[in-house]
């Protein structure tokens, strides 16, 4: 029987196996869970190695013969044999410390249960389908390393000098696990290798529950940029000088930050987010005015352009506020990541898919980086989301209903096969 066999006779009658599906979710949710401090499969970790060693398990209990690059993404074909460039899904293994269960592992265990369904059925393809589990997508030494490796956007330099937050160099992490970091640079595709890639993952915000909606149709992921930034004044004693004179560095952040709305309402969108997530006074004593005024400024936006007119924005209001109050300012831009404007041909396929399963998504962006973007450079891309009960990622508290884990496997199922038909 024939993809478009399959369509036209019965579109929605195709389904993953929903006991399959949940049993892996949970399987895979106990490596690396730290009792009630939630998962932790750092990249390049035991407990990391311990979760692809389950997935490797599970491809070839599939009868899939698993892969993997020099990038150490991991992952399976079906069929094997067929060089034709693939529909591409997946998602990440690796975690944030502390992480729930669904983060990442949801796209991965998904991707494997939609190959599994494919070669089960013995659907006929025009296109092979392929599952990818990217290496440290969470960067724990910074960026997205396995989806960035595929799309071409390492050097060699950033793979000798990256190192996480303890110190340790990737190389010597990725050497512990019997990877070489270079051979990440072979693990690169080619401009049009991939035909198409989806992403089935956790919206990890608010927004679908509380719009009473089981799926999300993203249409973009968020672009950011990131700064370390500080105020320099005077430190001085806080008993003895006067407040008019005072070159106090927290006060000038202190309005910085009551400022963000204005800013984001002068120049931003309905989709622009900022954020002073970490801040450090010096000398940080009770009874000194603070001299330096340490903090992070992150932005995001889905558009460029209102990304690039927020950064002068804020370069403006805060070099402002410095001149008024006899303060120095400066800041050091940290990270960089342009938005990705989801593909409309996989865009028209998740909704097709939906209609199918008699499913109305909500049209969003994603307020979050994933591998998604990477993939954007190198094939047609495009994401489903699910909803997160509360709004809760990164955390032990995240859940999805199983039912909404089971529609969103469908759906993605129905996107695999309207894309590869």
């Amino acid at each position: 029987m024939t993809v478009a066999d399959a369509s036209a006779s019965q579109p929605a009658a195709l389904a993953v196996d929903e006991g399959r599906l949940l049993h892996d979710l949970e399987a895979l949710s106990s490596i690396g869970r730290r009792d009630e401090a939630g998962i932790h499969r750092l990249a390049f970790s035991e407990d990391d190695l311990a979760g692809r060693a389950w997935l490797v398990d599970r491809i070839e209990a599939a009868g899939l013969e698993a892969r993997i690059d020099g990038a150490a993404n991991l992952g399976a074909r079906w069929p094997a044999d067929d060089e034709r460039p693939p529909i591409m899904t997946g998602s990440h293994l690796d975690t944030v410390p502390g992480a729930g269960w669904l983060d990442g592992a949801l796209g991965v265990v998904a991707g494997l249960e939609v190959l599994r369904v494919l070669r089960e059925h013995d659907i006929s393809l025009a296109r092979p389908v392929e599952l990818v589990a990217f290496s440290d997508e969470e960067g724990r030494f910074g960026g997205m390393l396995g989806s960035q490796a595929m799309s071409g956007q390492l050097t060699p330099e950033f793979l000798e000098r990256a190192v996480d937050l303890e110190g340790r160099r990737l190389a010597d992490a990725m050497a512990a696990c019997g990877f070489r970091a270079l051979d990440a640079l072979r693990a690169e595709r080619e401009p049009g290798s991939v035909e198409a890639f989806v992403e089935l993952h956790i919206e990890q915000g608010p927004v679908l529950e509380s719009a009473g909606r089981s799926i999300g149709l993203v249409d973009g992921i968020t672009g950011l940029f990131r700064w370390d930034a500080r105020f320099v004044g005077e430190p001085n004693h806080a008993g003895t000088t006067p407040m008019e004179l005072r070159r106090d560095a927290f006060q000038a952040l202190a309005e910085a930050s009551l400022g963000i709305p204005q800013v984001l309402a002068e120049h931003g969108s309905a989709r622009s987010r900022a954020t002073i997530g970490r801040v450090q006074l010096v000398p940080g004593a009770a009874n000194v005015v603070p001299g330096e005024a340490l903090f992070s400024l992150e932005v995001r936006d889905t558009d460029p352009a209102v990304l690039l007119a927020l950064s002068d924005a804020f370069r403006r209001q805060l070099a402002e506020i410095a001149r008024r109050r006899r303060l120095a300012f400066d800041f050091e831009t940290k990270s960089e990541l342009a938005p990705v404007a989801c593909h409309d041909r996989v865009q028209s396929a998740i909704e097709r898919a939906c209609r199918r399963l008699e499913i109305d998504p909500l049209r969003m962006p994603s307020g979050a980086a994933h591998d998604t973007q990477m993939l954007a450079r190198l094939a047609p891309a495009g994401m489903i989301f699910v909803p997160s009960r509360g709004g809760r990622s990164h955390s032990p508290a995240e859940w999805t209903s199983p039912a909404d884990l089971v529609r969103g496997a469908n759906v993605l199922l129905h996107t695999m096969l309207e894309l590869a038909r």
